[in-house]
């Protein structure tokens, strides 16, 4: 298997596409040797939904699709990218005990920590933004976790 890995995928931004997305990531994920059910396949899926959630929901139509990028470095790291066209790099909101939403990226922050993982923003040249998870890939540490 190549050391490194590219998988792309645009979908409309429609709430329908982050179950595609979601169902794309983990078939991907399959095909590059980490299975549905292991700890960090369902982190994955988790944090695609996050942020596809939000390229659908926050763009305010101005993205009328939204990308999701895996890149997998063997032995070194997966990077999960989930690219918009509105220009408005997400922020942290304050999290009221009444609130119903606005608490995505605090959980994608932390399911990204938990992993070892880290959180981070990138504009694109055609004034939107990416937003990246890099998560540490390990084959033992992946072969043993069940």
């Amino acid at each position: 298997m190549a050391d490194h890995q590219e998988a792309t995928v645009t979908l409309p931004s429609a709430p329908a596409s982050v179950s595609t997305a979601r169902r794309y990531v983990a078939g991907v994920l399959a095909d590059w040797g980490l299975p549905g059910g292991t700890g960090l396949a369902e982190t994955v899926r988790l944090i695609v939904s996050e942020l596809a959630t939000n390229a659908v929901q926050h763009t305010r139509g101005q993205s009328p699709t939204f990308t999701v990028e895996l890149l997998l470095d063997r032995d070194r790291q997966l990077r999960i990218g989930v690219t918009d066209s509105h220009p408005r790099f997400p922020r942290r909101l304050p999290a009221a005990v009444q609130q119903d939403n606005g608490r995505g990226m605090v959980i994608v922050r932390c399911l990204a920590a938990e992993r070892g993982g880290r959180l981070f923003f990138t504009p694109t040249p055609e004034g939107g933004k990416t937003v990246w998870i890099s998560l540490p890939w390990h084959v033992h540490a992946l072969s043993v976790e069940r």
